[in-house]
């Protein structure tokens, strides 16, 4: 993740970064692509909004995020206590979208293998979104493991209008649906923790990894 990586817009960083943001991370707006990911890798994740399904909601976003705050977390119960998460800074509804998941975007031949941040962006091609070392207020959203008794968002495809007449495909956290029978109709409350599952495969990893 050197300085050959570049974002969409040219630059990776700004001054402006969320409180509590720790220092050694880089605060990205824009994804920031790996020149070792594959040119018709890359190009399926850009492409003319003209092509984007009417399903679909082209969006706008640019972080910083005023609808969720970086917390430290001092609760010893806690599997992330001693570091931070994030949480709800205004109540979100069932289904909101809550803001995009950004960092590294990366092939299978430029894989960190010891990356707790790393998130699956199309699986086919073996691509991901790794925040390590650069990202927004998404790579502090926790699983919801040890702290509830499941999660209330999730990681769904988003598409981003980034200009000119072009949509990028990015991953996004989105609150879950208030479900069939409605017990999740009050979406996230003001000040509670955003929480996802981050999947079996992940922690049976970690424990394969730590024995």
């Amino acid at each position: 993740m050197g300085q050959s990586d570049r974002t969409r817009s040219g630059s990776k960083s700004t001054s402006v970064t969320p409180n509590n943001w720790p220092p050694g991370v880089v605060y990205l707006h824009q994804p920031c692509y790996s020149k070792r990911l594959q040119t018709d890798a890359a190009a399926t994740l850009t492409f003319s909004k003209s092509d984007l399904p009417s399903t679909e909601e082209p969006r706008k976003c640019k972080g910083p995020f005023a609808n969720v705050k970086i917390t430290p977390i001092f609760v010893p119960s806690h599997p992330a206590n001693g570091q931070s998460g994030l949480f709800a800074a205004q109540h979100l509804p069932p289904d909101t979208f809550i803001l995009p998941y950004i960092g590294y975007v990366h092939g299978p031949n430029d894989l960190d293998e010891n990356s707790d941040y790393d998130l699956s962006l199309d699986r086919e091609l073996g691509i991901g979104v790794d925040a390590s070392k650069m990202g927004n207020e998404a790579r502090f959203i926790n699983d919801y493991r040890g702290v509830s008794a499941a999660p209330n968002a999730e990681f769904r495809h988003v598409f981003v209008d980034v200009g000119k007449g072009r949509v990028e495909k990015r991953m996004g956290v989105f609150v879950l649906s208030a479900g069939k029978s409605g017990k999740r109709a009050k979406g996230i409350e003001k000040g509670r923790e955003i929480l996802v599952s981050y999947g079996k495969g992940f922690w049976t990893e970690r424990m394969g990894a730590d024995g």
